[in-house]
């Protein structure tokens, strides 16, 4: 899922059936679809020119249909060819017909080429659609327009920085997490940790979180990790592990990493069409995705969670939540309990795998799991050194504020079992924590006395 979107309501839709009249003439050979088909390959072989000579075919003859405009855009834009995108797109586009999401790709590209009048232009055309979706994200692009005319250059990426390197350079790909993040480091001390399931399963996968309207997404993706951008990876790793510890399904959460080892944040909201590319890059086909969208105003939260069904690509379901600062925790723990209910969650029957009970405070959790994420990827290379900066303070709070909850604790173990393998001297207090922790009647209940050994 890249910055620009490639789909309104989905593909460009199939042509019409024989003996039904076209909506726009002339008739394109060989039908839409395929040429778009070519061009997108012509685009992949990098021979730009070609595809741009498919794609004014294709536009000569449906250039007032709204999913051929969004997917050419999006196609273009996503590539970094913002220019070509202009020049083809522009000349056609009208918000009243072809909707905002060919709107704002356009909007995007007049940015990259920090062509300031044309983007505000735009800009002012979808406030006046007056969609409340949008409200957001033309407010973050607003306040962009405002640091470009400020002089603040960097505020966006420019054209060269989204075309001037090889596509290769700056991949983007997702990274599936098939066991609870804790799990990794502690599977030879304590296997027993990770329940066995047989039969037929329901494969879930929770994607990482998104930020709709978010205007500063690509460069702050590539900063190290920050408290917002922590979040959106710790809470499908939370779902994930609490679905891990369920009867008949098989969880794994999935997050967004750059080839430049860094993590990628999302702005827009995911779509059929990721949806379809998530389950296409799994090894085993999927059943369920979930997808997640936080917006923050005034520190006024709201979480959209929606639940996919992958065989239909259809939306199955939607649960929201808001919450201030002062209410998180409660917020958080009355959404995932309504989504264990719609989700027909139930436990493994006791003694196969860690028994299973909600943090009592999730927010400390949700960080702690996207910290250990962060250092498992540095500790394999996924990310840069310079990436990794969080400290065992997270850790340690999440085994206070969770003193009950055997996956706080286990979060912390997990964490200094990885700082040890890399030669790292522990800190005393988060040392001493998870000793205490492992001596006690909890964990021994729960066979863990080779873990205190390990971590002598």
């Amino acid at each position: 899922m890249g910055f620009f979107d490639s789909s309104a309501s989905g593909n460009p839709q199939p042509d019409p059936a024989p003996g039904q009249p076209a909506a726009d003439k002339p008739a394109i050979a060989g039908g839409v679809i395929p040429r778009m088909a070519e061009a997108k390959a012509k685009l992949e072989a990098r021979d730009l020119p070609a595809a741009v000579t498919i794609y004014q075919e294709v536009l000569a003859g449906a250039g007032s249909r709204p999913d051929v405009l969004v997917a050419i855009s999006g196609e273009l834009g996503s590539r970094g060819h913002v220019r070509e995108l202009i020049e083809l797109v522009a000349p056609l586009y009208d918000a009243g017909r072809h909707g905002p999401a060919t709107g704002l790709n356009l909007l995007q590209a007049y940015l990259a080429v920090r062509n300031i009048e044309s983007a505000q232009h735009l800009l002012d055309i979808l406030f006046a659609l007056n969609r409340p979706e949008l409200e957001e994200r033309l407010f973050g692009f607003s306040n962009v327009i405002g640091e470009l005319m400020a002089g603040h250059d960097n505020a966006v990426p420019t054209a060269a920085d989204l075309a001037g390197a090889p596509e290769e350079s700056n991949k983007i790909s997702l990274a599936s997490i098939s066991k609870p993040i804790w799990f990794y480091g502690l599977e030879s001390a304590a296997p027993h940790l990770l329940p066995k399931k047989e039969g037929k399963l329901r494969r879930v996968a929770f994607a990482q979180c998104t930020l709709p309207g978010l205007a500063d997404a690509v460069e702050r993706s590539a900063k190290p990790e920050d408290e917002l951008g922590r979040f959106c990876r710790g809470l499908p790793l939370w779902f994930a592990e609490t679905f891990t510890a369920a009867a008949g399904y098989d969880a794994v959460a999935a997050v967004g990493v750059s080839s430049r080892k860094h993590y990628v944040l999302f702005p827009a909201e995911w779509t059929a069409d990721n949806i379809r590319e998530l389950n296409d890059s799994s090894s085993n086909a999927l059943d369920y995705v979930v997808t997640s969208g936080l917006r923050n105003k005034n520190d006024d939260f709201e979480l959209v969670v929606r639940i996919w069904e992958v065989k239909k690509f259809r939306e199955l379901k939607q649960f929201s939540a808001r919450w201030t600062p002062a209410s998180v925790d409660t917020a958080l723990k009355e959404f995932q309990e309504q989504l264990r209910l719609y989700m027909e969650w139930t436990a493994l029957p006791e003694g196969n795998g860690l028994a299973y009970s909600a943090p009592a405070a999730p927010l400390a959790h949700i960080r702690a799991l996207g910290s250990t994420l962060t250092q498992f990827f540095g500790d394999k290379g996924v990310l840069a050194t310079e990436q990794v900066t969080a400290g065992p303070a997270l850790f340690l709070q999440n085994a206070s504020a969770n003193s009950d909850d055997l996956r706080a604790q286990l979060t912390l173990v997990a964490a200094l079992f990885r700082q040890k393998a890399q030669g790292v001297a522990p800190e005393a207090a988060a040392l001493r924590q998870a000793q205490a922790w492992l001596a006690t009647d909890q964990a021994q209940k729960a066979d863990l006395s080779a873990l205190l050994i390990k971590l002598a």
